[in-house]
């Protein structure tokens, strides 16, 4: 169900928030001729140079052997079917509780989802039997950097039903996380999305309506993050027409960034001050 990436002339390289990434994941769009050296320095690397990060299986928790009762998810408007094990589901807040109330089906064992997305409901799936989901996150021991394995689709956005545009998976995972308390798969999402390259101009805004929509107003890491990037990257932006077009409709977003251009501009008459006469 994903979507394909819209081939727009803005874009750039977002290596933004937890870390950088020094190994380009495989794009259907042109790497820059800037990341050329880099790639001639990864491809000369050893594979035994990277550790995979894990967070523990949250299946295997309180000696789990897989052996409860198997749930039902039907996710989204077309009632996609997932399954899971109840103990496994119920390492999440959200799906325990929903094993007693009002969503779940005691007759047939099974939980509607109707807002959701496959898409995000398989990679969570995937972190709480595995620890991760695809691309999953690798740590570069000589250079103690992260950077992200092969994806086994090879796409990092996902459509959802309530957006027009693609948005970044990372951002989608990171929301839902937050919605199933799932705060170490927060992390992990975050941190993945510092790591993305090459990402257009109208999936980071979209992206960054869809956090600012599914995240509370006390959110300090993926917000900021999304108002971070744009003020590194404001070279590119300001001469982007999307950015002009999100700006005319508004919304919150736009009020926090105009706060953190000036902060930014204010730390910048800080740094300067000293030697002025």
């Amino acid at each position: 169900m994903f979507g394909n990436r819209p081939r727009h002339s803005e874009s750039f390289s977002s290596r933004y928030g937890a870390g950088k990434s020094t190994r380009p994941s495989k794009r259907s769009f042109k790497e820059p001729s800037s990341n050329a050296s880099l790639q001639r320095a990864i491809s000369g690397r050893s594979p035994s140079s990277f550790k995979s990060h894990k967070s523990p299986p949250m299946g295997s928790s309180s000696g789990s052997t897989l052996t409860s009762a198997i749930i039902t998810i039907c996710v989204g408007p077309e009632q996609r079917l997932f399954a899971g094990h109840e103990d496994v589901l119920s390492r999440s807040p959200f799906f325990e509780a929903a094993c007693r109330n009002q969503f779940y089906d005691t007759s047939s064992r099974r939980i509607s989802l109707p807002d959701e997305s496959p898409e995000v409901l398989s990679a969570i799936l995937e972190y709480l039997y595995k620890g991760d989901y695809q691309p999953v996150l690798l740590h570069n021991k000589a250079k103690d950097t992260w950077e992200l394995g092969e994806s086994a689709n090879g796409e990092d956005t996902v459509c959802h039903h309530a957006m027009k545009q693609p948005i970044l998976k990372d951002t989608a995972v990171y929301c839902a996380a937050s919605r199933y308390s799932l705060p170490e798969l927060q992390r992990i999402a975050l941190r993945k999305q510092g790591l993305r390259c090459n990402v257009q101009i109208t999936t980071i805004l979209a992206s960054a309506r869809w956090a600012y929509a599914h995240t509370p107003d006390d959110d300090v890491k993926l917000r900021a993050h999304y108002l971070s990037l744009i003020i590194r990257s404001r070279g590119t932006f300001k001469r982007s027409g999307t950015m002009k077009t999100e700006m005319e409709k508004g919304g919150l977003i736009f009020f926090d960034l105009f706060v953190t251009m000036c902060n930014h501009m204010d730390d910048l008459q800080t740094v300067r001050s000293p030697y002025r006469r």
